[in-house]
């Protein structure tokens, strides 16, 4: 990117003629001579620098008139690094536009989320991604329905309603005209199988990827009723656009790949079971989104890496991840109820919330059986009857009233720092608890949280090791990964036990 924010063009075709994995997802190259646009990594004969053009997404090469490489798969890459911790308008609305919100609200309810008329908004996208809103989430559906029909046996009806597309017709029509194949032509290079009910698919993750202390901290973390964990898995219950669902996630780590064929990229494989199948890439975003998918590790960890302080953490754990989210207004209570106790103390509690006011689940994983309580049922509850101090009570009544009423919005989509503001104008709210939302349900890269006790002895530790005195700002602007190296050296190391099923 140059300073403007649009695609430098010499180092786009650099990063081309090196075949450098590190730029997949970041931008597409679009080929006149064949009509077809490609991941930077293409093994394919390095185009002369006159028949290429460069596209910020894949919906921008789409509207240009080109189809996916068949050999490459350019859209089976993570989503950008840059548009998924933008804090501008176009990074908001790809992430509404990834969680579906255009085929639930329309062009019109993505502008309303992030402030602008539809007409300005359609401007600002194209201008800055190349593409409109309705393009950028048609590319979005026939990513969706691409994965769904190679890595599960889903009816291929089924799976034109599950992407979102509105007829059968208009998802036969965009994956010819995208892919120059038919669904059933697609279908032939399936690689997985649906258990009966289930819909199993292999996530996209950047490499490397440390799965195991992504684990660690889910389950140190996890709401009994809501989350169960074990031995390489993770499993949680999810409230969906259109229903309930649950998903299990297989957590290990994935090493560096870059330096092997199609590398760069490895996948998490996570089965879903959902209520409605319209909720299929809605969930599977949120699960992304969950593990920090997009997140680039090769620059994170060459950055922190070199400080004297952490360089020693980052070597040993690369790849690390901040735990994101599948709803924001959970993240955010949970926070509330986290605040001043220990994290044992905050499970007990958040268990109790989930038991009294959570919508109970039927689940085929032991453990799971309830949805986290919504924001308006928790802004109905008399705080003098809630497990907690009564000052902590109305503080959580406050802010679930907030995100009921759509005054604290979480979806990723308002300015962080709006979200901040309106955070901190709630009783009981202060700076710790509105920069850890920030960090964990918006995703926000740069968040430090100095009066945190833990950081505080942490860095005290780092002060007297002999590697000179820690500088917080040296680590900008990924310092919400600095504070989980630190953090990760609290986690321990085995997770929850193994479900009831699986124990002999």
């Amino acid at each position: 990117m140059t300073p403007t924010g649009h695609l430098d063009t010499e180092a786009c075709y650099r990063a081309v003629r090196s075949r450098d994995r590190r730029f997949d997802g970041v931008f597409y190259t679009a080929v006149r001579t064949t009509g077809i646009y490609c991941r930077p990594s293409c093994p394919a004969r390095t185009p002369a620098p006159g028949n290429v053009t460069f596209h910020p997404t894949a919906a921008s090469a789409h509207a240009a008139g080109y189809r996916a490489c068949k050999r490459c798969l350019p859209d089976a890459t993570p989503g950008s690094p840059e548009w998924d911790v933008a804090a501008d308008v176009a990074g908001r609305a790809m992430r509404l536009i990834a969680d579906g919100l255009v085929d639930r609200e329309g062009v019109d309810g993505l502008a309303r989320r992030v402030g602008y008329t539809p007409r300005h908004l359609g401007r600002l996208l194209t201008q800055e991604l190349g593409a409109g809103p309705l393009a950028l989430a048609r590319a979005r559906r026939a990513q969706s329905a691409r994965v769904l029909i190679e890595t599960t046996d889903l009816p291929l009806t089924d799976v034109a309603f599950a992407a979102g597309f509105a007829s059968v017709r208009q998802f036969n029509e965009t994956l010819r005209e995208i892919y120059a194949s038919s669904p059933s032509e697609l279908r032939g290079r399936r690689s997985g199988t649906r258990s009966a009910g289930a819909v199993t698919m292999r996530l996209p993750v950047r490499t490397p990827f440390a799965g195991g202390r992504l684990l660690a901290f889910l389950a140190y973390h996890l709401v009994p009723g809501v989350e169960v964990a074990g031995p390489g898995w993770y499993a949680r219950t999810l409230d969906l656009p259109h229903g309930s669902g649950t998903v299990v996630v297989e957590l290990t780590d994935l090493p560096d790949t870059s330096d092997r064929p199609g590398g760069g990229t490895g996948f998490v494989t996570a089965e879903f079971r959902l209520e409605d199948l319209r909720d299929t890439a809605a969930a599977s975003e949120r699960v992304r989104r969950l593990l920090d998918a997009d997140c680039d590790p090769r620059a994170v960890d060459g950055h922190l890496g070199a400080d004297p302080g952490l360089g020693h953490l980052v070597g040993s754990t690369p790849g690390l991840r901040v735990p994101g989210q599948v709803d924001g207004d959970e993240t955010a209570i949970r926070t509330v109820i986290g605040q001043q106790v220990s994290v044992t103390g905050a499970r007990t509690v958040a268990g109790r919330l989930v038991a009294a006011h959570g919508r109970p689940l039927e689940s085929d994983v032991p453990g799971l059986t309830h949805l986290f309580p919504d924001a308006a049922s928790l802004a109905a509850a008399d705080p003098a009857t809630l497990p907690m101090p009564r000052a902590r009570g109305r503080a959580l009544v406050g802010l679930a009233a907030a995100l009921a009423e759509g005054r604290v919005l979480l979806d990723r989509g308002p300015d962080r720092d709006d979200v901040r503001r309106a955070l901190l104008e709630l009783p009981g709210i202060g700076p710790w608890t509105a920069d850890y939302v920030a960090m964990r349900a918006l995703g926000h890269p740069d968040v430090f949280l100095p009066t945190d006790l833990a950081v505080r002895r942490l860095l005290g530790e780092l002060a007297t090791s002999g590697s000179g005195e820690p500088d917080p700002d040296r680590w900008r602007p990924w310092r919400s990964y600095a504070l989980m190296h630190l953090w990760n050296t609290l986690m321990p190391d085995t997770p929850a036990p193994p479900r009831a099923d699986e124990e002999n």
